[in-house]
């Protein structure tokens, strides 16, 4: 099975209240086939750094054996 790793941005009231409370209004997540993996970054290179890191893990498993 192709697995899809994606970056997504979240906006306003997405943004979790952590990150809202040091003034953050937008977040960046990685999203494994469409569902939310991890917690949210504050800047897209986070966000592009764990995306690398789960297309490299998925580079040497099956998508399958990751749900």
């Amino acid at each position: 099975m192709q697995c899809r790793v994606d970056v997504a941005v979240m906006i306003g009231s997405g943004v979790p209240a952590g990150l809202r409370a040091m003034g953050q209004s937008v977040c960046w997540v990685v999203l494994l086939n469409g569902e939310r993996r991890g917690t949210a970054f504050a800047s897209r290179d986070e966000a592009e750094e764990c995306r690398a890191a789960w297309l490299a893990q998925l580079g040497a498993k099956s998508c399958d054996s990751l749900h």
